[in-house]
């Protein structure tokens, strides 16, 4: 292997180092989470043990003084909603949800659980009377006394509470929810109505403040930022905006945004407000009990009167360009359209470019899955399909490496005559390139070609939401959207330094596969070229260190890629050897033939 092979190299590491690099540039880390703590079950059973905190006075603002109607007992309950797409929990305690599963979509062979609680428990779509600073300090507490309930339909359930002023004035607070089939969007509609005593509703400048606390699913060990993160949006002026937000200070948002957003990996949870004037928060800070939290704070404004009745529309759902493009078409239940929501499921910035590209390798996916329903199968189809319509460029690559091999022995001979002048050695080197009608960037040119498929087929297989929960293999690779392990350490165990707390063996296969490259595409003329081993060894190292945590499917797109890589060069090695075999009989001397003599050779025989 000479200096253009060895560019090729540096140059394949460079990209993909880069790559890495340019993804956190656009994405940056959050701050680190807080240490992983045990995290309660997310059953509902286990949250129905739940008790309300005895309520008192000194649990509301001094607005308030009393709860309930005079002697009314309201026992604790649950409530429970159904579709075909959702089954959500409710308990009547502040009138919250408790749980929101996904029935379509599976978690560790169960529905995946959207809401997280804490040790403290959640607080999905709780009602505080006051502002939001108020809330997060925790100096006021949201409602948790029990609510009445009033079963309005299968898909549609109201909770109410009546609370009582220290002039007498009396206000109900109405919280009414509505599902509809086959939707992940629900409409929570929020009402205050007072008697002739009340005039107003302010709490600390605040009408109510609507909380979403403490966590998005699904359930997560932690946020890196590239396998699983949350992130934070907003839509405002047709444009998708990413917020920082970081866990020592929350991000208020105060310019009336479309909607906002708290957007995973594979699942969102999306509102859209229609108050005027509201304040939206995003918080971050540590929660007991959870990896990392993702708080949304939404407070309605003072308001001088008598009657509040906000509506506000959530999406808590897969993040799937199908399931947000309902609300672009106008093809759901709340009749919403033009809203943008598709923006989440969408490349941005620099991955736009690749966007076309990599819905023509996602249809591929699907179609081949179609055939064999078996989506490991199906990203080794594609791979196999890639490599043979870009076969003429890696054909042109080997064959320059081949071509560089020949002339080693020649470049070597022009450097060792030159040694000590360099300029010379240029010259010669130029000069003997041009008569042998070679160009040694001849083989980078062909890789730099398919880096942008490379690249995409890197996103493909790292956030097509279908590998989620995606079998390959029974008992091995169960999942092409997470690592897999043959070896799980046993708990609070890790490797020091990498955290790593599973033994992979597709990390191995892949750095076996491509040692094996390497040693097949060496040349023998280089033998004691130690900046080359080096290089060679290095390079599948450093993948390995980055590639370990990597999703499965990624790991099998690129063994596969190396796979059928050192098929190509087995078949061009031997093609080599054809052919200089059959460039040397040609080249060979012939021997001279001898004419016979008079008589055809035979000897006459004397009389």
């Amino acid at each position: 292997m000479e200096k253009r092979t060895l560019l090729a190299v540096a140059l394949s590491m460079a990209v993909m180092l880069g790559f890495f690099v340019l993804q956190d540039r656009i994405f940056p880390p959050p701050e680190p989470p807080p240490p992983r703590q045990e995290q309660r079950p997310q059953e509902v059973q286990g949250q129905q043990d739940h008790v309300p905190h005895h309520i008192d006075a000194a649990d509301f603002p001094p607005e308030i003084m009393f709860v309930g109607e005079p002697g009314e007992i309201i026992p604790h309950e649950y409530v429970t909603i159904e579709t075909d797409a959702v089954r959500v929990v409710f308990t009547n305690a502040g009138g919250n949800i408790v749980s929101y599963q996904l029935r379509r979509h599976l978690d560790g062979g169960e529905p995946v659980e959207m809401i997280l609680p804490g040790d403290a428990g959640s607080q999905a779509f709780a009602v505080a009377f006051g502002n939001w600073y108020d809330v997060m300090e925790g100096t006021v507490r949201p409602i948790e006394s029990n609510f009445r309930v009033n079963r309005v339909s299968n898909l549609i359930v109201e909770f109410s509470q009546t609370f009582t002023t220290p002039e007498d004035g009396r206000f109900t607070l109405v919280k009414r929810y509505e599902f509809n089939p086959g939707e992940y969007m629900f409409e929570l509609t929020i009402s205050l109505t007072g008697n002739e005593g009340v005039h107003y509703f302010n709490f600390a400048d605040a009408g109510y403040t609507l909380i979403f606390s403490p966590q998005m699913g699904p359930p997560f060990a932690r946020l890196d930022d590239r396998y699983e993160y949350r992130r934070y949006m907003t839509f405002r002026g047709g444009r998708l905006r990413t917020e920082r937000v970081n866990e020592r200070a929350p991000t208020i948002i105060s310019n009336q945004p479309a909607w906002a957003a708290i957007v995973g990996k594979y699942f969102t949870l999306v509102t859209l407000p229609y108050v005027n004037n509201f304040e939206l928060v995003f918080a971050a800070h540590p929660e007991s009990g959870l990896p990392a939290a993702s708080r949304l704070f939404i407070e309605r404004p003072a308001v001088f009167g008598s009657r509040i009745e906000d509506k506000f529309h959530f999406y808590l759902g897969p993040k799937t360009q199908q399931s947000l493009g309902l609300y672009e078409r106008g093809e759901n239940a709340f009749r919403l359209r033009d809203t943008g929501l598709t923006e989440i499921a969408s490349n941005r910035g620099f991955w736009a470019l690749f966007t076309p590209l990599e819905n023509g390798l996602k249809w591929l996916l699907i179609l081949f899955y179609g055939f064999i329903p078996n989506y490991g199968v199906s990203i080794i189809l594609v791979t196999l399909f890639v490599k043979l319509i870009t076969f003429p460029l890696t054909k042109k690559s080997m064959e320059s490496t081949l071509k560089m091999q020949a002339l080693a022995p020649k470049i070597k001979e022009i450097q060792e005559k030159n040694k000590g002048n360099p300029q010379k050695t240029n010259q010669e080197m130029a000069e003997f390139y041009k008569r042998e009608g070679f160009n040694p960037l001849s083989g980078c040119v062909p890789m730099l070609i398919q880096m942008p498929i490379f690249i995409t087929m890197f996103q493909l297989f790292n956030n097509h939401f279908e590998l989620r929960g995606a079998m390959f293999i029974p008992g091995w690779i169960t999942d092409l959207s997470v690592p897999e392990s043959v070896w799980d350490f046993p708990e609070g165990v890790t490797v020091p330094f990498l955290g790593w707390g599973a033994l992979r063996l597709l990390p191995f296969i892949f750095v076996a596969s491509q040692i094996l490259y390497g040693k097949l595409i060496s040349n023998p003329a280089q033998a004691g070229n130690k900046q080359m081993k080096m290089m060679m060894t290095l390079m599948p190292v450093v993948f390995f260190f980055i590639m370990y945590e990597m999703p499965s499917g990624l790991l099998v797109y690129w063994v596969f890629q190396n796979v059928f890589t050192l098929a190509q060069q087995v078949l061009m090695n031997k093609f080599k050897k054809k052919t200089a075999a059959t460039a040397a009989v040609a080249d060979s001397p012939t021997k001279p033939s001898i004419a016979p003599p008079p008589g055809g050779g035979k000897k006459k025989k004397r009389k």
